[in-house]
């Protein structure tokens, strides 16, 4: 039993192995792009675990922000401040 869990995971780790020397192949560019979709994807999921930890407002405005264009906005009617 244990020379089978030793072959799979020699199998494995040698997968592994080609799977990343696959990736050095790739252009400067496509590495680059890469690097920026995981840092893109690191921030969003950190955004999301920020905003899932702060409680719900309460008596808080339904809808959208109303400050979001940076004047006031209520039944339509925007006001600046």
């Amino acid at each position: 039993m244990c020379q089978l869990a030793a072959k799979r995971q020699e199998r494995v780790s040698k997968e592994e192995n080609a799977t990343s020397a696959g990736a050095r192949n790739l252009p400067p560019e496509a590495m680059r792009a890469l690097q920026e979709a995981e840092e893109r994807r690191r921030a969003r999921d950190a955004e999301q675990a920020n905003k899932a930890s702060k409680p719900p407002e309460i008596g808080g405005p339904k809808g959208p922000e109303p400050t979001r264009y940076g004047d006031w906005e209520k039944n339509g009617i925007a006001s600046d401040f």
